[in-house]
């Protein structure tokens, strides 16, 4: 009934859609003011969220800033105790250098005390030498009014008999004493010898072996210097003991020094530290490790040595023994030169000069490539090397003539064979040649010139040669001048000269040479 009044139903269709208008405002604005308190309840979680990462950030950021902080400070504190350690080395040398001065001004004060009263003692010892010589010219004086009264003579002619008699008397007495000094010398000469050659072996060994016994390894740096050295030392001790070799750690930057007298070992020290160095691992287990295995690596070269050093004088048929003997003479040195080098080079001497006579080259070869072979084993075998080489090549079935040769070939025995002889001027001509052992051709041309020149200053001298390299001098002498005793003074005396002047490597033989001719013509 409702629906049929049309007024009604106009009045419904009116306010029906106010009435959905109001309710859709009503429910859009419920909607808003939730989506608004979602929203601001998302806003106030992004906030919270925000701060909390914020001060994670911040807590971040200080540990960061702390541990910059931290590792700025280390390095300070590092470098600044380097810098205290270098001050601290530099002060070390500073007081040491002070020492040294302290010590050097307390010596020339004392010889300056000494001159004053060296000079004092000298002007007094003037003052009683004016005084005899006073008395002795009065003396004189009447000694020779006592002449003159007994002999008749004037003064002049009494001095110049007497000076005549005395010079030949003296010269006489002179050249008699010298020689009874020499023949005793004779019977006493092998033990001054070695008391003269323990001498100079004790004042020279130092700066004399230094030259040949000192290896130098470079470093990466100079932190490897601790790790060589180890926790108290432990590392360096145990590198030692392992190859009998000094390890010498000083101031010198990127370097270690290893000394030591056995040419093998310093050989075997330096590889096997150049190994540890470059491995890295440096610790006692390794070190012997190391060694070991360089040990058995070098005793491998010193046969391949052998064998190539025999292979290059065309040598065979050599015992194992002899060839590991001849490869331990690369390590060895005489006067600055290689004995393996010197051994080789005395085998093709010897087989040149035996070709040229007509015998047997290849045995020369065998003699002159195992002379010295006794240098091998000489700091461990009691004896001369000569015998020790002669002993070995009896040893290990080398025949009668090769044996006999090493055993003469420096003149301990009688040379008896051609070989010997061959093998005594083979080696001499490698030994002495100019540059062989550290001579220039200008310096031995110059000694052999000084050594003449020595011998011909001498009055009554004819002339005279250097022989041998320089090893020898012979002095022909005028026999109108010059007696068979005076020889032996002058012998002496032209010894005496070239100790004083000349700087020469062994010994030089002087020989004095008087030869007596008469001759006559037949017309």
């Amino acid at each position: 009934m409702l629906t049929e009044n049309p007024i009604l139903k106009q009045i419904l269709m009116i306010v029906i859609p106010i009435v959905l208008l109001l309710i859709g405002y009503f429910i859009r604005k419920l909607m808003a003011e939730g989506k608004v308190r979602g929203a601001e309840e998302r806003a106030t979680q992004i906030l919270n969220q925000a701060e909390k990462e914020v001060g994670a950030k911040r807590k971040e950021v200080e540990l960061e800033g702390r541990d910059l902080l931290y590792r700025v400070r280390s390095e300070f504190e590092e470098q600044t105790k380097e810098k205290r350690q270098e001050l601290e080395r530099l002060e070390k040398r500073l007081v040491q250098k002070e020492d040294n001065i302290d010590r050097k001004v307390d010596i020339l004060d004392k010889k300056e005390r000494d001159v004053v009263v060296l000079e004092a003692s000298i002007q007094e010892k003037e003052k009683n030498v004016q005084l005899k010589g006073v008395e002795l010219n009065n003396l004189l004086e009447e000694e020779k009014e006592k002449l003159q009264s007994i002999s008749r003579l004037s003064a002049d002619e009494a001095k110049n008999l007497l000076l005549k008699r005395m010079e030949s008397d003296v010269r006489h007495e002179a050249s008699i004493m010298i020689k009874n000094i020499e023949d005793e010398a004779k019977t006493t000469a092998e033990k001054k010898a070695k008391n003269i050659i323990s001498l100079a072996i004790q004042r020279c060994a130092a700066d004399h072996a230094t030259e040949t016994t000192v290896s130098v390894v470079s470093l990466p740096n100079d932190e490897m210097k601790g790790r060589i050295i180890g926790r108290e030392g432990r590392n360096i001790r145990a590198f030692e003991m392992a190859t009998g070799v000094d390890v010498v750690i000083d101031d010198t930057p990127g370097a270690v020094t290893l000394s030591g007298f056995d040419m093998v070992r310093r050989e075997v020290a330096r590889i096997s530290l150049q190994r540890l160095i470059t491995d890295g691992r440096i610790h006692p287990a390794r070190i012997e490790e190391v060694v070991k295995k360089v040990k058995e690596e070098m005793e491998a070269t010193i046969r391949e040595e052998g064998e190539k050093a025999a292979f290059d004088a065309g040598v065979h048929g050599l015992h194992a023994e002899i060839i590991r003997l001849l490869g331990k003479l690369k390590y060895r040195t005489s006067y600055g030169q290689n004995v393996l080098q010197h051994s080789k080079e005395v085998a093709f001497l010897m087989g040149i000069m035996a070709s040229e006579l007509g015998s047997d080259f290849k045995l020369a070869r065998r003699i002159g490539l195992l002379h010295d072979i006794g240098k091998a084993v000489d700091h461990e075998v009691e004896g001369s090397h000569d015998q020790i080489g002669a002993n070995l090549a009896k040893k290990y079935g080398e025949s009668h003539q090769v044996v006999h040769a090493i055993e003469a070939h420096h003149e301990s025995a009688e040379a008896k064979t051609l070989y010997a002889v061959l093998t005594q001027a083979a080696d001499a001509v490698s030994a002495s040649r100019p540059g062989a052992r550290k001579e220039t051709l200008e310096s031995y041309v110059k000694r052999l010139n000084n050594l003449e020149s020595i011998a011909n200053t001498f009055s009554g001298v004819q002339k005279s040669y250097a022989i041998q390299a320089g090893r020898e001098i012979r002095i022909m002498v005028v026999p109108d001048k010059i007696s068979d005793i005076e020889t032996v003074g002058l012998a002496r005396e032209i010894t005496k000269k070239i100790e004083d002047e000349l700087d020469y490597p062994g010994q030089i033989k002087v020989v004095v040479i008087r030869e007596t001719r008469s001759i006559e013509y037949a017309k």
